[in-house]
């Protein structure tokens, strides 16, 4: 199962006289860096999206928000008497502070007073409502996540279209680069001897089985058969992890390492034209894959 680092969502919901919007964002990140926008004042509201967010997404930069206004057609204003005959007085101080040193202050409007926490009593039953409110919370918090997982997937469906379609092209050059190796064979061959004996020309004599010792150990530096034989096996590698149920970004980034490895180690003992440009199309075949891996949860 490939699924993207990337997605959002939306939803909006009320309850408990109060209305609210949820938004989900991802992208891509190392790891899971999960960042919270909440209103304050709803006590658990911070622990139990962290546990609801953390259960669903393994990887990936997370942004959620909560915006939440009181629907006032839903529910009538109550005020705190006490509370606002406190603001009152508060103001009233303030006022006349400033005035004995000279300073004249706006007035505050209701608007302002309306403002001041408190001064909107929540009546006897403010913890139930608030328990209530964090359950409705929740249960709208759970389907913005499937709805944030359901794209995520759709993206990784796409992802992981893209990727297999590049292990095929990597399966592809590297056949073709065992076949430019064992075109090279006898050229290689004709090369490595003409090279020893400019080595040892001025050596009166040779004997056949030092030559072959020789030539011997020069074929073993430039032979990439195990190179290939470990692309094949990357490739197979590659492909299981698409077909894995859990995250497989990681695994997929270490593996496209490995890649770039052997591919490099190919162009370095190529020797021959044909083989080395099949080496550069690998790398580049191998860095547009790692380029769409590194959006995979």
């Amino acid at each position: 199962m490939i699924r993207s680092m990337t997605g959002y969502a939306s939803r909006r919901g009320a309850a408990e006289g109060q209305g609210w919007v949820w938004e989900m964002r991802g992208v891509n990140g190392r790891g899971l860096d999960l960042r919270l926008r909440l209103p304050e004042g709803i006590e658990g509201l911070d622990p139990m999206v962290r546990g609801a967010v953390g259960r669903a997404v393994a990887r990936g930069s997370i942004t959620v928000s909560l915006r939440i206004a009181r629907d006032t057609e839903a529910v009538g204003l109550t005020l705190d008497r006490g509370q606002v005959d406190r603001v009152l007085a508060a103001l009233s101080e303030i006022e006349s502070a400033a005035l004995d040193r000279g300073l004249t202050l706006a007035q505050p409007t209701a608007a302002d007073v309306l403002a001041v926490r408190g001064v909107i009593a929540q009546g006897a039953s403010g913890e139930q409502e608030t328990e209530r409110l964090l359950n409705a919370l929740h249960a709208d918090l759970d389907v913005l996540i499937e709805d944030f997982l359901a794209m995520r997937q759709a993206e990784g469906d796409r992802l992981r279209d893209i990727i297999e379609g590049q292990l095929t092209a990597i399966e592809a050059l590297t056949d073709q680069a065992a076949a430019a190796a064992e075109e090279r064979r006898d050229e290689a061959r004709a090369a490595l001897t003409a090279a020893l004996r400019r080595i040892v020309e001025d050596v009166t004599e040779v004997p056949e089985e030092r030559l072959a010792q020789e030539l011997a150990l020069l074929a073993v530096k430039q032979d990439v058969t195990e190179e290939i034989d470990r692309l094949r096996a990357h490739v197979a590698a590659g492909r299981a992890l698409l077909d894995e149920q859990a995250p497989a970004g990681r695994k997929l980034d270490f593996l496209a390492q490995e890649f770039n490895r052997e591919a490099n180690t190919l162009c370095s003992k190529a020797q021959n034209a044909a083989l080395t440009s099949i080496g550069l199309d690998l790398k580049a075949a191998v860095d547009q894959m790692r380029e769409q891996i590194q959006n995979v949860e």
